[in-house]
């Protein structure tokens, strides 16, 4: 059932939100009037709803059948776990470390996550760890004492691993036209360590968490399409040096095709949905048998567990298959004429170049809603260079420390609609959408300087298109 996600086959969401790059001459197109079609984001998978849920129900195109499996799927995707052993055999297991006890902790209403406010401890936006080097897979080298990702909560009887501190810095700017603005650059600090010191080498990476629509249709975009729009040495001299990165697929036991996280780590819906359960809550699943518990955290080793595996196949399999089929909501105001303006200046100003506009997703064996759709995501699922100012200086398969996947922006719009707040970037250091495209640098940068240059109403027009992904 789950060939999709065996095969390579999902996302920088703006490093964050958006990656503005340069590229090419902009394609002709009335831009007085939309392209038929064009509200369908996701095909016959889009649905049309506007309001809090809009990021958490099944494709559109679903059969009724078929939705019972999907509801099965939304339940442990929201169910909270608990510390084993407990009388709720079904759900125990959680830890023995962990940043939060279900799916949605992290993506609340299947949406994206914001960085902590003062004086809370980060949940949606997790550190991953490690040191030079390369493990058995070729993937980042955990960190020695505290593995490859901090957690900073744990079962009762188990230390924490620490706490995170996030301050920021403030970056003075202005547009050509005079208007000020301000960016703001973390720092990330790791304290009250419950197990030692870390490595003096330890290569440090936010990620927070993206909204969860359309997996599948991006896992379903055929890898030869994909790796068409590769030019890792720029050979046609657009300034674009798209790159695919190659990462170990925990289902299939093999090297595939990135296509989701941060830095296209993951390769697969499936191995994106169990590694996540086993990283970020300590659910053991077939793919994924063991809590990562280091040799100086005993207490982590010896604490109880909830069976082996904590999360049977048959639950996993319907998991998997709700994060695979959430819908994409459709685009809103596409007829406007702001938002046209808009959408004419994104592709002046190469922004398609990394945010390809459209696809065609293959045929999916027993996936028949994904099949053969035309889907508009903003995406090209590559990495790209962007620049010193986003770089997180840790590599992780074959991307580099300064280089990102271009995130798709559909959707992007309803962020604040479903999650309360605007922030964007790999770590949501952005406040606005504004801001998320002057934080991009590298193969980004003349793109950037082209936003910089525009007038407040070509700026308007340019966030209104934006908006209405």
């Amino acid at each position: 059932m789950h060939k999709l996600f065996s095969r390579s086959r999902l996302s920088i969401a703006l490093v964050g939100a958006l990656a503005l790059c340069s590229a090419g001459v902009a394609s002709q197109f009335d831009w007085s009037r939309p392209e038929p079609g064009e509200e369908k984001s996701a095909g016959d998978t889009t649905v049309f709803e506007t309001n809090r849920r809009a990021f958490s129900l099944p494709a559109a195109n679903m059969s009724m059948e078929r939705r019972g499996q999907f509801a099965v799927g939304h339940s442990f995707f929201n169910m909270p776990w608990v510390e084993a052993p407990s009388s709720t055999r079904a759900r125990d297991g959680l830890g023995p470390h962990f940043i939060g006890r279900s799916c949605t902790a992290c993506h609340t209403h299947d949406g994206r996550a914001a960085p902590p406010e003062d004086g809370e401890q980060a949940m949606g936006l997790l550190l991953r760890l490690s040191i030079p080097g390369k493990d058995k897979y070729g993937g980042p080298l955990p960190e020695p004492t505290y593995g490859g990702q901090f957690n900073n909560q744990a079962n009762d009887g188990v230390k924490p691993e620490g706490t995170v501190e996030i301050t920021y810095a403030e970056i003075a700017g202005s547009f050509a036209d005079g208007t000020p603005y301000s960016l703001r650059k973390p720092t990330y600090r790791l304290t009250s360590l419950g197990y030692g010191p870390l490595h003096p080498t330890t290569q440090i990476s936010p990620r927070i968490a993206p909204q969860m629509i359309g997996l599948g249709l991006l896992e379903a975009i055929p890898e030869k399409d994909i790796l068409a729009r590769a030019d890792a040495e720029d050979r046609n001299h657009d300034g674009i040096s798209g790159r695919a990165n190659r990462v170990w697929d925990g289902f299939a036991n093999a090297t595939r095709l990135g296509r989701f996280g941060w830095k296209a780590n993951t390769p697969t819906v499936a191995h994106q949905t169990a590694g996540a359960a086993n990283g970020d809550m300590g659910i053991t699943s077939r793919q994924f048998p063991n809590e990562e518990c280091m040799a100086a955290q005993k207490d982590c080793k010896t604490a109880a567990r909830g069976g082996k595996p904590e999360i049977n196949e048959r639950n996993m399999a319907s998991l998997i298959f709700y994060t695979a089929t959430t819908a994409v909501p459709a685009r809103r105001d596409v007829d406007n004429p702001q938002v046209l303006r808009g959408k004419q200046l994104f592709h002046q100003a190469q922004c398609v170049g990394c945010h390809t506009p459209k696809h065609v997703t293959g045929n999916v064996k027993g996936f028949p809603e994904l099949s053969r759709q035309t889907i508009r995501p903003y995406t090209d699922m590559l990495l790209h260079d962007m620049g010193e100012g986003l770089a997180d200086n840790r590599p992780d398969f074959l991307a580099d420390g300064r280089e990102w996947r271009t995130p798709p922006l559909w959707g992007i719009g309803l962020i604040e609609t479903v999650n309360g707040h605007t922030t964007y970037l790999h770590d949501g250091r952005a406040r606005n959408l504004s801001e998320a495209i002057l934080w991009h640098g590298g193969e980004a940068t003349p793109a950037k300087l082209t936003f910089e240059k525009m007038s407040k109403a070509e700026r308007t027009a340019l966030l209104a298109f934006l908006n209405s992904l």
